[in-house]
């Protein structure tokens, strides 16, 4: 099996493997996970405290290598570079929040009962398959390994082979940072191979962040084996304008929520749903802050859009623009391709969006917005809701009150008012419905990768008697 990683920007080859498949493949990912098994062995007994100065080894690698490794990540997937290097700050705060806390969010929880001693133990499950996407390709792999890592648990990284370079990088960064050999280690291969992991007594527990259509496919193998799951899967975000909006305000977070790692995020705003009477004000000011937005070579700092990661993406949006026009919606912006070299695709904004349109009903994964009508506030929420995704949502809104009352009649994981959504380590990420299920990040993101055990304790501890042999005084 040959994988190319390839430059979204130039189209370039940057460097080719030679992946095997079939049942070698499955021999040797086979034989990487006993090794995670044997370092599991010896990791788990490691005190939290110790592996937290691990973390910050690991901090302090991502904080040295920061631009090479940003301009790795540019060189795969096209972000801009200075994107890159802020996700790389992303994965230090990661490590450090977790070197910071996992000993108290581990702590075992005294609880009051009919026994003399009862407490709620948090250990480790074993060895964790991360499978993971190109689109965030450090951050997400970290913030799905470094908690797990922190609990004790080992973790075996199955990366997109959009990012194989990126794979490679980051289990050097383990390496670098002295962790144990084998703590974590990431592998190259093909979707059987994954399958067959899963399915295997190495693996205990998964992690994906992907499309609906991987997390189905991973969640039938992982729950006919009864393994662990959490999935992080797609977005279509709403992006609510309420009537009394601070309208430049959104606007300006509207443009920069949308072409954020030039659309490519499932957290991105992609359903921007305006109140009409303030429509036509929203519709001017979006496309006034769209066109400030420098798109070019992603190698330059000053770059704030970049190619899209392949030429099938690119295809692919094409044809959900194609849909809406061609069913009443109306362009604003953009909507064509690049000319020259790169997958690149203008910034664009098309009004008019409603239901039975691709835009309203699929995810956009391109620097595309879709401006959705809504005919009152309270229409506004109702709109949103009318998805098969619960990944995240923004509200924007003068009456932070109403704001507050309005985000809890939306059906999501994430709900920000007055803000666009990102992760943050401090609180849990995750949706619902077709974006999944579970969390990262926080001490709940650590907990769905551990054994929550009760121990009870019936009796008194036996007393302690010490026996002292006598001493012989001389007469």
């Amino acid at each position: 099996m040959n994988i190319q990683s390839i430059n979204p920007a130039t189209e370039q080859v940057n460097r080719e493997f030679e992946a095997i498949s079939g049942s070698e493949a499955v021999k040797e990912a086979k034989a990487v996970a006993k090794e995670v098994r044997r370092a599991f062995r010896k990791w788990r007994r490691i005190k939290v405290k110790e592996r937290a100065s691990f973390l910050r080894k690991l901090a302090n690698v991502l904080r040295k290598n920061k631009q090479s490794y940003a301009r790795l990540i540019t060189t795969e997937m096209g972000k801009p570079v200075a994107e890159a290097e802020s996700e790389i700050e992303k994965c230090v705060l990661i490590c450090e929040y977790y070197a910071d806390n996992s000993e108290n969010f581990l702590k075992p929880e005294i609880v009051q009962t009919d026994a003399t001693k009862s407490y709620i133990a948090f250990e480790p499950l074993g060895t964790i398959l991360a499978i993971m996407p190109w689109n965030y390709p450090f951050s997400q792999a970290f913030r799905c390994a470094v908690p797990a890592l922190a609990a004790g648990n080992c973790v075996i990284l199955r990366h997109s082979n959009i990012v194989p370079q990126c794979a490679l990088a980051i289990e050097q960064c383990f390496v670098e940072a002295g962790f144990p050999e084998s703590t974590f280690r990431s592998i190259i291969t093909d979707h059987a191979t994954v399958h067959a992991l899963i399915r295997s007594r190495y693996v205990n527990a998964v992690s994906l962040t992907g499309s609906v259509e991987a997390g189905i496919d991973i969640a039938k193998t992982a729950g006919k084996y009864l393994k662990k799951c959490v999935l992080e899967l797609g977005g279509s975000d709403p992006f609510i304008v309420l009537s009394d909006a601070d309208m430049q305000k959104a606007c300006e977070a509207a443009a920069k929520g949308r072409l954020h790692n030039t659309g490519q995020s499932c957290i991105a705003a992609k359903r921007f749903i305006v109140v009409e009477n303030r429509l036509q004000e929203f519709e001017q000011l979006f496309a006034e802050n769209m066109r400030k937005y420098k798109v070019g070579d992603p190698m330059d700092p000053a770059t704030q859009v970049g190619p899209l990661v392949r030429e099938e993406q690119r295809q692919g949006l094409e044809e959900q623009v194609a849909d809406a026009l061609s069913k009443g919606a109306k362009l604003l912006l953009g909507g064509r391709r690049m000319e020259g070299n790169g997958f690149f695709y203008e910034p664009t904004a098309i009004t008019n969006v409603k239901r039975g349109m691709r835009l309203f009903n699929e995810e956009v994964f391109g620097p595309v917005a879709a401006i959705i009508p809504a005919k009152t506030d309270r229409n506004s929420v109702s709109i949103s809701n009318k998805t098969d995704y619960g990944l995240g949502a923004s509200i924007w809104t003068s009456d932070v009150k109403k704001g507050e009352k309005l985000a809890k009649r939306i059906e999501a994981g994430v709900v920000f008012v007055n803000g666009t959504p990102r992760s943050d380590p401090r609180m849990p990420f995750g949706g619902i419905k077709k974006s999944g299920y579970g969390r990262e990040l926080s001490r709940y993101g650590l907990l769905e990768f551990v054994n929550i055990k009760s121990v009870k304790v019936f009796g008194e501890p036996k007393k302690e008697t010490s026996q002292k042999k006598a001493v012989k005084i001389p007469v």
